[in-house]
């Protein structure tokens, strides 16, 4: 059985989390940066080519560190979204939400009766392996479970009233590359029409009383997303982090 949902409560006393995204299909990996003092990680399978078997060992890594762990299925899709809760994930990043049915969807793969449809088995890690109190799982999960939506693009900007609307949602992520794309300017995240697009999202988001989540490449972005009232906060992802680390090392290297 996984262990409670810090970050959840946190988001809900208002705090501001930071995190990164997990491409990389290393438990090792994982619980190194867990053990950083990220409040949670994001398993990327939708990027990345991590398996479940090996995301639920990421998952343990996460945990076994003190972070929350948290799954980004491939699309949203309900027997994904049942599987990601199952290997014991403290919630899911739904990506690809357009509409407010696309969120309804989404919801109700994350929910157990009467506030979802998931399915039920106890026999899981996030059933605790066993049937006893099996009567108590549903209640249980539906209060710990953490339900992201990630808005990519100009029409799910379009509709986020409507997506505001369905009850159980956590946290809208705002996609700020698929943003980017979407309003013309791909791979540019940092447009000035794409910070415009997130800002005015961002206060909308919080008037429903939904965490804002984001992208992070610096400092100065961590800062400026904070400044706007963005909670839930990933800071590049693992690979990036690896990346930049070592080439930072190389270019002070002498030649």
């Amino acid at each position: 059985m996984r262990s409670a949902n810090k970050l959840k409560e946190r988001l809900r006393r208002g705090d501001t989390v930071l995190g990164t995204w997990s491409v990389l299909p290393s438990p090792a990996g994982a619980n190194v940066i867990a053990a950083a003092g990220f409040d949670f990680l994001i398993i990327d399978m939708e990027h990345g080519p991590a398996s479940f078997e090996t995301a639920e060992d990421m998952v343990r890594a996460v945990e076994g560190a003190g972070a929350t762990p948290l799954v980004r299925v491939p699309t949203n899709l309900d027997w994904l979204i049942l599987r990601g809760l199952e290997i014991g994930a403290h919630g899911v990043v739904v990506p690809q939400i357009v509409t407010a049915r696309d969120a309804r969807a989404a919801v109700a793969a994350v929910k157990y009766h009467p506030e979802g449809e998931r399915g039920f088995s106890p026999f899981t890690r996030s059933g605790g392996y066993t049937a006893l109190h099996a009567d108590r799982l549903a209640a249980r999960e539906n209060a710990q479970t953490l339900s992201v939506l990630l808005v990519e693009g100009v029409a799910g900007v379009q509709n986020l009233d409507d997506i505001l609307g369905v009850p159980e949602i956590d946290v809208i992520y705002l996609g700020t590359y698929d943003l980017s794309q979407s309003a013309g300017h791909p791979g540019q995240p940092d447009h000035p029409e794409v910070v415009a697009f997130v800002e005015r999202c961002v206060e909308r988001i919080r008037a429903r009383g939904v965490a804002a989540g984001c992208l992070a490449q610096s400092q100065a972005d961590v800062e400026r997303w904070h400044s706007i009232g963005i909670q839930f906060i990933a800071y590049l992802a693992d690979c990036a982090l690896l990346f930049h680390a070592c080439l930072d090392v190389r270019r002070r290297f002498p030649a």
